[in-house]
């Protein structure tokens, strides 16, 4: 088959949607399937199966949207003929300009399309600092809905959280619950800890540097822990806040984080050189980053947040703690510290419990539903 995927955000592997994309197109380029990839990343000019599009120019806040971490594309129509004329479907990764454009042409040259669901209402209302206003994410889903998923064959949800929210503003879609899978590198192995952390315990937390991630909850927790000078943070990831945490920080723990962006292959060792993951975020749709931790055997710490689908993950209330509550987050922080044999237990636990996220599983069934989709649009049409 000749499937497009159109992707509004692409570019490093550093957030969350462009890693779910990277891992769609080269599990369908592997099953043998023609991929036509529309995106705004220059790096990718030239490389075979590969369309790209003019990024958003937006002035002023271009330095902003660099800090975030990503390119943010625009349409042009020579180059959306050109990937999706003779495809037999188009699936969109995010509602945004490139995502309506292919939706609309191929609409007009009657392909099915499927969208993929991975962006929250305080995804992008947070950067606006209106997260908490219910009335302006709600907003947010009905302009989403609207403009774009009314439209499409098919939804594919990451969990069945952002499809119940999702579905509670705009009513019954004709949806997908498929999770984005975890990379099968993502396993425990034997490595050496850096110098520096040797003999500290390693708290790692995996994301973005934005308000909804919540960072300041862990560092706050951090300083209020009864073994603070023990612990060194590692804030994997990069984003706008980035010198606002830091500075945070500094006047607050006695070992400063380490705040980076690392590699996919860094990661793998970084994880398995952690104690334990904790998850501060107070709005999440799925968070691959939690379950690559769990994979290779950190247990976790969860906000409990009924904006988070990755409250889910915990397996009990010791893997939980009270969201935006960093003395409740300090507590289990401190439990985990001082039952070092149950941890042990738990890590087992979870090594078992992540075998249904394995990503081979996940994309199967993410082909599954494309291909279920054209031809179910073939036999409307015939």
């Amino acid at each position: 088959m000749k499937i497009v995927i159109a992707c509004d955000v692409l570019g490093e592997e550093n957030n969350g949607t462009t890693i779910a994309a990277m891992n769609l197109i080269r599990f369908l380029k592997k099953r043998g399937h023609e991929v036509r990839v529309i995106c705004p990343d220059e790096k990718r000019r030239g490389e075979e199966g590969f369309f790209v599009v003019p990024q958003l120019n937006v002035g002023p806040l271009n330095a902003y949207v660099r800090k975030v971490g990503v390119s943010i594309a625009l349409s042009e129509n020579f180059v959306l003929e050109q990937a999706i004329i003779g495809a037999d479907a188009v699936h969109i990764m995010t509602p945004f300009f490139l995502g309506k454009a292919a939706l609309d042409y191929a609409r007009d040259e009657d392909i099915p399309v499927t969208a993929g669901f991975h962006c929250q209402a305080e995804n992008i209302t947070s950067h606006l600092r209106l997260m908490n206003s219910q009335l302006i994410n709600d907003l947010t889903y009905k302009v989403m809905y609207r403009l774009v998923y009314q439209y499409v064959d098919a939804i594919h949800y990451p969990t069945q959280f952002i499809r119940d929210v999702f579905e509670k503003e705009v009513g019954k879609t004709n949806g997908y619950v498929i999770s984005n899978g975890v990379n099968s590198r993502f396993r425990k192995i034997e490595t050496e800890r850096p110098e520096a952390w040797k003999g500290q315990f390693v708290i790692l937390f995996t994301g973005r540097y934005g308000y909804e991630k919540s960072h300041k909850v862990l560092i706050d927790a951090v300083k209020e822990s009864a073994n603070e000078k023990d612990i060194q943070l590692v804030f994997a990831g990069e984003g706008p806040l980035h010198e606002e945490l830091a500075a945070y920080a500094k006047n607050r723990l006695t070992r400063q984080p380490v705040m980076q962006f690392f590699s996919r292959e860094e990661m793998l060792r970084v994880i398995n050189s952690a104690d334990l993951y904790v998850h501060p975020a107070e709005v999440e749709i799925e968070a691959i980053s939690c379950l690559e931790a769990i994979s290779c055997g950190l247990v976790p710490v969860i906000a409990d947040s009924p904006r988070s689908a990755t409250r889910f993950f915990a397996l009990d209330e010791k893997n939980l703690f009270h969201f935006n509550n960093p003395a409740d987050l300090a507590g289990k922080i401190d439990y985990w510290i001082g039952h070092p044999e149950e941890k042990a237990e738990y890590s087992q636990k979870y090594l078992g419990y992540t075998r249904q996220f394995e990503q081979e599983h996940c994309m199967t069934e993410m082909e599954n539903m494309i291909l279920e989709t054209i031809e179910r649009h073939t036999e409307t049409s015939s």
